[in-house]
């Protein structure tokens, strides 16, 4: 039995991880896209973004001021967990105190302020059942500088790939430099409305350097990957060549009549941290 206190225990604990220290894959492409840089600009800002998550780890605070909105991926195994639910929102509001993280939640027509990171609702937990004897935790604190700019359409069939490309291409020119670039892009292809833009969140657990195993998939990003960077936008949309670290793509089928797809952005501090029990 995995019991309500090691649920609790956990998500502190991988709280303390996620909002301080950077995943190895990110802090490498963001040390690869400096030295690679030509722009004047673009170079100081990633100076000042790789300073940041230096200045995180020194101090052990968060590198961000904004400690996201509290979304929970669990994979559940054959095991047998008390009060999944309760422990995790235990374990966030725990974290709100003791990491600190940023009161955020808010109701979204008062916008009164629970003040615990908790509320109707929230924290968000998406429960994917699994073979196996374990229950995996990510945490993933999602920023809203870079979820404002998600975006999710309805595509027609006859779009195909090259509908996918401009759609792309179009959120990540509109968002500019507000999600905080460079960033990480996921995207969601086929199911349902709802299930693309989850799909396109879930793409934003890969490690950057991860190739997609499906071969026209791992294509496509790549292809996006290079449309993106040729917009120019840059680090902090001040101009360079990195607008993004990487796309992740993934897909599922859907119905004949549609061809759903979801864009989810993240900023520079794609923060996340996972483990098992």
């Amino acid at each position: 039995m995995i019991t309500q206190k090691q649920i609790e225990d956990t998500i502190l604990f991988l709280y303390k991880n996620s909002v301080i220290e950077l995943p190895n894959d990110v802090k490498n492409a963001l040390n690869h896209a400096y030295f690679n840089e030509t722009n004047k600009t673009a170079r100081l800002n990633l100076k000042a973004i790789l300073d940041n998550i230096e200045a995180a780890h020194k101090n052990n605070i968060p590198m961000c001021q904004d400690t996201g909105l509290p979304i929970i991926f669990v994979k559940l195994g054959n095991v047998k967990v008390e009060n999944l639910y309760k422990g995790i929102k235990n374990g966030v509001e725990k974290a709100t105190i003791e990491v600190p993280l940023r009161p955020n939640v808010v109701d979204p027509l008062t916008r009164e302020n629970t003040g615990t990171n908790t509320g109707i609702g929230v924290p968000i937990v998406d429960i994917e059942l699994i073979e196996g004897n374990y229950i995996e935790l990510t945490v993933f604190p999602k920023g809203f500088g870079s979820e404002n700019n998600n975006a999710m359409k309805m595509g027609l069939p006859g779009e195909g790939v090259d509908g996918i490309k401009n759609f792309v291409v179009e959120t990540i020119l509109a968002a500019g430099g507000k999600p905080c670039p460079p960033t990480r892009i996921g995207v969601g292809i086929g199911g349902s409305s709802d299930y693309a833009l989850k799909l396109a969140k879930k793409a934003l657990l890969r490690d950057v350097n991860s190739k997609n195993p499906n071969k026209r998939l791992a294509k496509l990003e790549q292809e996006l990957l290079e449309l993106v960077n040729a917009t120019g936008i840059g680090p902090m949309g001040l101009g360079g060549n990195t607008t993004a670290l990487d796309v992740k793509v993934e897909l599922i089928d859907t119905h004949t009549a549609g061809l759903p797809i979801g864009i989810c952005i993240q900023c520079w501090a794609a923060r996340h941290a996972s483990t098992i029990i």
